[in-house]
């Protein structure tokens, strides 16, 4: 038996049950179509419009197609076929979609890590998926020789095959498979994709740990991105800035760069969210949408605020989406103020579920909420720690299922047990509060809930109410170990204000009308605050700040 015919019948997942699969079908959830007919889509609207623009390169729908083909093809000759996986490493260039688009088209399932990540989450994703091929970048440190190469290969004898971006020559130069003419041998297609099968992983988020991989299906993924782009109005003139990394779930689906190609609009990518240099992209190409985390909207209102010259290369900035975190109402009623565009907040997460403010809801709603499922078919439950459901109103553990939200994490057994119930319902370990209209509060995690002689406290309510001070520009509340209460909390800011001192700071939360117990017991003013790949405060980082270091500034203070 060859090694082809010993592959297995597909990536291995948990699947929907038959008959809610049937319900999804017969709604129109799930077409079975493979998720890369989302590029078709956009070259049968506007084949010679420009699809994606990365640095001074400019490609059309045609040729975005013609070289997804090229390296299809390619890959094809090296001998990579349906149901083997590959484990991807790009920063944001057009090679990221080029590459994903490929590997969609030849049925290799790839696993995309961020281009921040390092020697340990990239052995720990090769470890899962048991690559046969790896995609990386030469301008990242792994790969700047050939020492970590030799020990994944080493580790992987399996991994047969290696396209390295920035090597310009030879059999393992990324730019020659995409440039390579098609092989004669090449059969047009790989066969027609099962659209139940596994497209993707995507990863789960968390500042933890490495994090698990998430099998994402042609048909879900599909959905969610479809019913994004219809949500977000998308069209043949949406500009989309594509800042945060291009593989987090966020700028890839939510509608990000997948509905916009879906919608035969145009991509452009910037390599982080830097405000000038954002603002000179939005100017240059005239962009009408992007999508940030909170703490990238501040740094861009205070980009504008120094600079106030600065708001018209914004001019045609029409819709700033803000998700990955909860966004406190005071900065968000400053956006349009600001910035002068419109608000839409984005609640998801790589697992599934999508909410989103809808762009003719009532500015209450905007501003206040995190938005509402995005399908007719999401069940959303809002329970109590005994899993028993609650009112709309009270602040409850979220749990989720529906056409687009996952099954199981990938060969995760035992922590599946503990995030799915019995009915198939997912439960994130978010903590949110359901509007009487449906919209959801998000108020924090589960894991940043400190327990303070038995008082819980949510972190993210403080930091809201913290960011409501104009002198703070970040802000995370931890808990810090305590002898006699188990836990206290520290609240550690940016402010450009050095003489802003905690007594000030507990007088500013006491006036917002919080209770004695949620006003943090330390506070830590830093220069700014480690944030995540993703861009979202990375409270690990901060708690081993904290704990290594002695006073940090004048405002500590520990009644």
């Amino acid at each position: 038996m060859s090694a082809l015919q010993a592959r297995p019948p597909g990536i291995e997942f948990t699947p929907w049950p038959p008959e809610l699969a049937r319900q999804y079908r017969q709604a129109g959830y799930w077409l079975d179509r493979p998720l890369d007919a989302l590029l078709a889509d956009g070259l049968a609207i506007a084949p010679d419009a420009t699809a994606l623009i990365c640095g001074e390169g400019q490609f059309s729908y045609r040729d975005m197609a013609q070289a997804v083909e090229r390296l299809a093809a390619s890959l094809w000759t090296r001998g990579l076929r349906r149901h083997d996986t590959a484990l991807v490493q790009l920063p944001n260039v057009a090679e990221f979609y080029l590459v994903f688009f490929a590997l969609l088209r030849l049925g290799v399932v790839p696993v995309n890590a961020l281009f921040s990540h390092r020697r340990h989450e990239l052995l720990a994703y090769a470890a899962q998926v048991r690559p046969r091929l790896l995609i990386a970048d030469r301008s990242h440190a792994l790969f700047a020789d050939e020492a970590f190469l030799t020990v994944l290969q080493q580790d992987h004898p399996q991994l047969g095959q290696v396209l390295l971006r920035g090597e310009t020559t030879g059999p393992r130069s990324l730019a020659q498979a995409l440039g390579s003419p098609l092989p004669p041998t090449w059969p047009g297609d790989a066969g027609p994709t099962p659209a139940d099968e596994v497209a993707f992983f995507q990863l789960s988020g968390g500042s933890t740990g490495t994090p698990k991989l998430i099998p994402r299906t042609h048909n879900d993924y599909d959905y969610s991105v479809r019913r994004s782009a219809e949500i977000c109005r998308l069209s043949p003139r949406t500009r989309y800035l594509c800042a945060l990394p291009a593989a987090h779930n966020f700028p890839l689906s939510s509608p990000g760069a997948l509905g916009v190609f879906h919608a035969g609009g145009c991509v452009a990518l910037a390599g982080s969210p830097e405000p000038l240099a954002c603002f000179e992209l939005i100017e240059r190409h005239q962009l009408t949408m992007t999508g940030l985390v909170p703490s990238a909207v501040s740094l861009w209102m205070q980009a504008v605020q120094d600079e106030p010259a600065r708001r018209h290369q914004l001019q045609t900035l029409s819709l700033l989406q803000v998700g990955g975190a909860s966004f406190a109402e005071s900065q968000a009623r400053r956006v349009t103020e600001v910035l002068g565009c419109r608000l839409q907040q984005v609640f998801g997460m790589a697992e599934g579920l999508v909410n989103y403010t809808r762009l003719d809801d009532e500015e209450a709603r905007i501003l206040g909420t995190q938005g509402r499922p995005m399908s007719p078919a999401d069940e959303v439950q809002v329970r109590d720690p005994q899993g028993l459901p609650l009112p709309p109103g009270e602040v409850g553990l979220l749990a989720t299922r529906g056409p687009y939200t996952f099954r199981g994490y990938y060969r995760s057994p035992e922590h599946n047990q503990r995030v799915f119930d019995a009915q198939g319902f997912y439960c994130s370990g978010d903590l949110v509060r359901q509007t009487a209209q449906g919209d959801l509060c998000v108020v924090g995690r589960v894991k940043d809930q400190i327990n303070r002689g038995g008082e819980k406290i949510a972190a993210e309510e403080v930091e809201d109410l913290l960011l409501r001070h104009v002198d703070i520009r970040q802000v995370g509340v931890i808990a810090v170990p305590d002898e006699r209460l188990g836990e206290k909390s520290c609240a550690c800011f940016a402010s450009s204000r050095s003489d802003l001192d905690a007594p000030s700071l507990r007088r500013f939360l006491r006036e917002q009308g919080v209770a004695d117990y949620k006003v943090p017991d330390r506070f830590e003013r830093l220069p700014a605050l480690p944030l995540t790949a993703v861009g979202k405060i990375d409270k690990q980082a901060l708690r081993a700040l904290i704990d290594k270091a002695a006073p940090l500034s004048q405002a500590r203070e520990t009644p």
